[in-house]
């Protein structure tokens, strides 16, 4: 890459909140891999707090000379109102989305390259965007109407638009289903994981369960719980270690519900929350195994169990099965009864629990930080050189 040249090249990247999660996590990492090369301007409805964001994600934009913050909104109203505003509103948050669409557009005319790393969007002009799932800001065609059909009204989104931007996907997975919902190709560059994980030797690990991921109802937390207490009742005496990320306000009340069962059970199960990423995987190190009940659109925190050294069990169904990978069925479930009988089966084999361990770091290198942001780097440049 020819970086002085590409200095004078300008990218306006979308992202319109950060309230936790893997497309966060995606976010910061291409913004991470292009400020080097490019000035990097984000467009945001509130400013982020970009020293905590680069403690929770390990990442190090607060200081960079080449990353500017636009918000989209009027100072006045500040991070913490919006986003728990966003957080408890469906339809406020579909208004934010779309003032954010409309506000970008009339915003980015400047620039080299828009870039959407908020899944598919009409940025007003053909760009990149990376999509983590579909019609997140544009709704299903079945359920266009009503206040959906007026905020795409009122940012005069159009779909012909989305469809022609270059399109990445976080996994084969959601590849596939952008595809049937859009009748567009993608390119597969799988989220950032990173790798520097303490190696702890398997025999000093503690007999415990890792669940990973915000503390909501989607992500199926007390199914996990449940799943585990089954095990428990089966003669195991193993632990849960449940880390909440990100730092948003989504579902306090589900949260609560979790956090009264952690300390119903005090004994087994342990929950940290919002821990900085160094602290993370200082607890991901130490646990033999993971739990995830959620099928997902790819998984950041499974690839971060493969990293580092753990054998997790997943949902049979999902990106998360190309992490796992499809060959390791022991460890695919779809019920919880069926995800009790195959963890029992692998704890009761340590010669199984070995080969395991071995066939996973096969997966290992599908998945880094640096791997990521090459990928990004190269989109990018070829997109530059077209």
């Amino acid at each position: 890459m020819n970086q002085t040249q590409n200095h004078f090249k300008t990218i306006a990247v979308w992202h319109p909140y950060f309230l936790g999660g893997g497309a966060e996590s995606v976010s910061l990492w291409i913004l991470q891999a292009l400020v080097p090369y490019y000035k990097v301007t984000l467009f945001t409805l509130t400013p982020p707090d970009l020293h905590q964001l680069d403690i929770l994600y390990d990442t190090d934009l607060a200081h960079q000379e080449n990353l500017t913050v636009k918000r989209m909104l009027p100072e006045a109203l500040t991070p913490r109102f919006i986003d728990t505003l966003i957080a408890n509103s469906p339809p406020l948050k579909l208004s934010f989305q779309h003032w954010a669409v409309r506000a970008f557009k009339s915003m980015n005319t400047e620039y080299d390259l828009v870039f959407s790393t908020y899944n598919g969007l009409d940025m007003g002009r053909v760009g990149i965007q990376y999509l983590h799932w579909v019609h997140v800001v544009d709704p299903q065609p079945d359920k266009n109407k009503g206040w959906a059909w007026l905020m795409m009204k009122f940012s005069e989104f159009s779909m012909d638009q989305l469809k022609q931007n270059q399109s990445l996907a976080n996994s084969y997975y959601t590849a596939d289903r952008i595809k049937s919902a859009y009748g567009i190709e993608s390119r597969v560059i799988y989220p950032p994981v990173i790798g520097e994980v303490e190696v702890v030797p398997w025999e000093e690990k503690e007999d415990a369960f890792l669940c990973s991921g915000r503390i909501v109802a989607p992500k199926q937390t007390d199914r996990v719980i449940k799943i585990l207490q089954g095990v428990r009742d089966r003669g195991f005496d193993v632990k849960l270690h449940i880390t909440g990320g990100g730092g948003g306000t989504y579902q306090r009340s589900y949260e609560q519900k979790i956090m009264q069962i952690a300390e119903q059970n005090s004994d087994w199960i342990t929950v940290y929350q919002d821990l900085p990423y160094k602290d993370y995987l200082h607890v991901i190190a130490r646990c033999r195994y993971g739990l995830h009940s959620k099928p997902e659109p790819f998984g950041i925190s499974i690839a971060e169990m493969v990293k580092a050294g753990m054998i997790p069990f997943v949902r049979k169904n999902g990106g998360q099965v190309e992490i796992v990978g499809p060959h390791h069925s022991e460890l695919l479930f779809d019920q919880p009864s069926d995800a009790v009988e195959k963890i029992v089966q692998v704890l009761t084999q340590p010669a199984r629990q070995k080969a395991l361990l071995e066939s996973l770091k096969k997966q290992q290198s599908l998945f880094s930080t640096e791997k990521f942001m090459a990928e990004i780097q190269a989109v990018v440049a070829e997109y530059f050189q077209n």
